[in-house]
């Protein structure tokens, strides 16, 4: 799919129905909302707007891409899953981030945030895969973490272990989102846990149409 396809896609996705008396032109606040959601940090996009003559505050953006509450599409019919779990930090809280992508197009399937790494999170994590996207003939690709063992035994699927090859994919993923939490601290800093599961899942929605 040609570039500007996509780009065009992923703004005709983003509902701003949320929006009662806004004085900003719609189109550009939902290229604002893309624009941040690809990586451009919130003091850049203020500075976009303001090429427009639209004056805002970083928080106002930050609303616009909260409220919108972008979701990845579900219903996804994968031949692999790549899995893997990381830290990240949460407002000087260490979390775990859990992760599922299909390494055939590299699109986020599901994220999971949680203050602790457990074989019961882990189960939850998998429940909540399986519930979304079509995922039970999939093979699934995971590290040596025992938790994630486990779930997959759980639940009946097929996984093997593997260290690189196909999980980069969900390496990838990692990386981005590490690099967005440690490079724009205003997304992640003075945040609750909830706000940053909403961001995650507006991220997979930007990842999976632009990349």
């Amino acid at each position: 799919m040609p570039e500007n396809d996509r780009l065009s896609g992923c703004l005709d996705e983003i509902n701003l129905e949320f929006v009662e008396r806004e004085a900003t032109p719609k189109l550009l606040m939902k290229l604002s909302i893309q624009l941040h959601l690809a990586g451009l940090s919130l003091s850049n996009t203020v500075l976009f707007l303001e090429v427009f003559g639209v004056d805002r505050v970083r928080s106002t953006v930050h609303n616009w891409v909260h409220k919108a509450d972008l979701q990845p599409e579900s219903s996804r019919c994968p031949n692999h899953v790549a899995v893997d779990e990381t830290v990240i930090q949460l407002d000087g809280e260490q979390y775990w981030l859990y992760a599922a992508v299909d390494p055939n197009s590299n699109d986020l399937l599901h994220t999971k945030l949680e203050p602790t790494r457990t074989n019961v999170i882990a189960d939850q994590f998998f429940a909540e895969l399986r519930e979304k996207h079509d995922v039970d003939d999939a093979i699934f690709l995971v590290d040596g973490a025992v938790p994630l063992h486990r779930a997959c035994e759980k639940h009946g699927l097929d996984f093997r272990y593997e260290r690189h090859g196909n999980r980069n994919s969900v390496e990838r993923v990692f990386r981005e989102v590490k690099r967005r939490t440690t490079s724009f601290s205003n997304c992640f800093s003075n945040t609750k846990a909830e706000t940053a599961e909403r961001w995650l899942r507006s991220f997979a929605f930007a990842w999976n149409q632009l990349i």
